[in-house]
């Protein structure tokens, strides 16, 4: 079994613990140093709901197995001088209870996934420990969206905190999302056309992820300029094998490309479309042929660009 361990998360985590001690007697956040210790998770909570989905190519054993490490922290106006043991806890009550959202939650069985340990100390003298749950996706019906809700159920130093105390790990029954080998061609010229202006031959710009947004959305970054995504819709009719997928269309997220350096120096000329060998999008494909769609082509005032992504 490979163990995924996921440097970015520490690597922010270890970012939070310092932004949130540095914070504790700024006079513009609250002043935590009155109110004495807060244990959290960093990257946890609604606020981060989206980096809790689970969305990770699995080992290749019979289970599918996927191992998500996270952070806790110990937020306090000094370094403890005492070890914080957090016990964590599922609690499947919050399921039922979650926020407005275009995807309905059914509970994680219990034998889709299993805990390192249930509980994690942060040692005298720092801040911030990692622990880690692991996941069994082969387990779970991928035309159905799971959640487990990890919370910090008992501290033995501080406080809960009340924003930050629950990562709401999920999978999102779409069968396109997870990992992608994304490869990327660019003109320097608005016209794909010709050859001798492209400078960007098919380069291998590494895995992306196809992130869910509901069972029928999916998005992901072009390999252009500030990298805005697509959002990329499509219909499912039937479930399991024989079920069949139609309707595909692309289009950027509005909200990347109205502002910021994009919507400043970036003139959309060819809206993005599938151009995939034999795309037709009155088709119904299977999942084997619809894998195979996901070449997107567009150009701007001054360049031609296509993405395409590669399923690992």
């Amino acid at each position: 079994m490979k163990k995924r361990l996921y440097l970015l998360f520490t690597i922010l985590s270890a970012g939070a613990v310092l932004t949130l001690s540095s914070c504790l007697k700024d006079s513009r956040y609250v002043d935590f140093s009155k109110v004495g210790t807060n244990v959290n998770f960093p990257l946890g909570g609604l606020a981060n709901f989206s980096g809790d989905a689970i969305t990770e190519t699995p080992d290749t054993d019979a289970n599918g197995t996927i191992v998500r490490q996270f952070a806790v922290n110990v937020a306090s106006p000094n370094v403890p001088t005492t070890p914080t043991t957090l016990t964590l806890a599922v609690d499947n009550s919050i399921v039922g209870t979650y926020p407005t959202t275009p995807v309905t939650y059914d509970v994680m069985p219990d034998d889709a996934y299993s805990f390192t340990a249930t509980s994690v100390t942060v040692p005298a003298g720092q801040q911030y420990a990692t622990a880690s749950i692991t996941f069994f996706k082969n387990k779970l019906d991928p035309s159905k969206s799971y959640m487990l809700p990890v919370k910090i159920a008992k501290t033995t130093n501080g406080i809960i905190s009340a924003n930050y105390s629950i990562h709401y790990f999920h999978f999102i029954g779409n069968d396109f999302a997870g990992a992608y080998e994304h490869f990327y061609d660019r003109w320097s010229v608005p016209d794909s056309t010709q050859a001798a202006k492209k400078d960007n031959d098919h380069v291998d710009l590494g895995v992306y992820t196809l992130s869910p947004v509901s069972p029928t959305e999916i998005t992901v970054q072009t390999g252009y300029y500030t990298a805005p995504n697509f959002d990329i819709t499509f219909t499912k009719t039937g479930s399991g094998a024989t079920a069949t997928y139609s309707n595909f269309a692309v289009k950027f997220l509005a909200a990347d490309i109205s502002s910021g350096l994009w919507a400043t120096n970036i003139t959309v000329v060819t809206q993005p479309k599938f151009v995939s060998a034999g795309f037709d999008p009155s088709k119904s494909y299977t999942y084997a042929e619809a894998i195979k769609l996901f070449r997107i082509y567009y150009t701007t005032a001054t360049r031609a660009v296509i993405d395409t992504y590669v399923k690992l």
